[in-house]
């Protein structure tokens, strides 16, 4: 799971970013992305921390292998996120709105990178290499490669794949609190049959994609 960071480090790259993002077919709530840097510091020689949870793409994980995956993520790594709402999913489309959420988690995390390490981004740019699960193309200044189903082949998607998983699931069961007949803690969004049967039966509620065919023609 690190040859990507490996190859990234042997072209003179030492501050590696893997990028991920949970959310984008649910039919309700935000998209969210994060962005993990595995070492605090840049590399000198290759290296990276040693998990005792598993580290894999998000939908391999159960629940509680997924919490304990993000504790020691917290506690190993750097990591930011970035989160596109329904509205704004709503006018500009899902997939602007993930590459969006991606170009906010890695800003963030460019700056808290700076930050702990008394750094100045313009001075850092030409040594990050960007890792984006998908082939989004993004907006950054920044060395970016896009690997398909990278979340199941670098360390760094999968972690942030696990951090976007935890912090949107998160959002979507204090969600389920505030619109209880919906059943999100159940589906996260996603278009269950039960999802499905009770936006015919309630409408739509505040926080559904109202772009995306089921509720266009609920």
């Amino acid at each position: 799971m690190l040859l990507w960071e490996k190859r990234a480090f042997l072209n003179g790259f030492s501050l590696i970013v893997g990028i991920d993002e949970a959310g984008r077919g649910p039919l309700a709530g935000p998209v969210v992305a994060a962005a993990v840097i595995l070492t605090p510091g840049p590399l000198i020689r290759f290296s990276a921390p040693e998990f005792s949870a598993r580290i894999d793409d998000s939908k391999k994980l159960l629940p509680g292998q997924r919490q304990k995956a993000f504790k020691e993520i917290a506690k190993k790594s750097i990591f930011a996120t970035g989160l596109k709402d329904h509205r704004f999913i709503d006018k500009r489309n899902i997939l602007r709105a993930t590459a969006a959420a991606m170009e906010q988690a890695a800003t963030r995390l460019i700056k808290e990178f700076c930050r702990i390490n008394s750094k100045v981004s313009k001075e850092i740019e030409k040594n990050v290499c960007v890792l984006v699960d998908g082939n989004i193309k993004l907006r950054l200044p920044y060395r970016t490669v896009r690997i398909v189903r990278g979340d199941s082949k670098s360390l760094s998607i999968a972690a942030a794949s696990i951090v976007a998983k935890v912090t949107r699931d998160a959002i979507m069961e204090s969600c389920d609190r505030k619109y209880p007949a919906y059943g999100f803690l159940r589906h996260k969004g996603y278009g269950t049959k039960f999802h499905i049967d009770a936006i015919k039966k309630y409408g739509p509620c505040p926080i559904h994609r109202k772009t995306f065919a089921p509720i266009r023609e609920a």
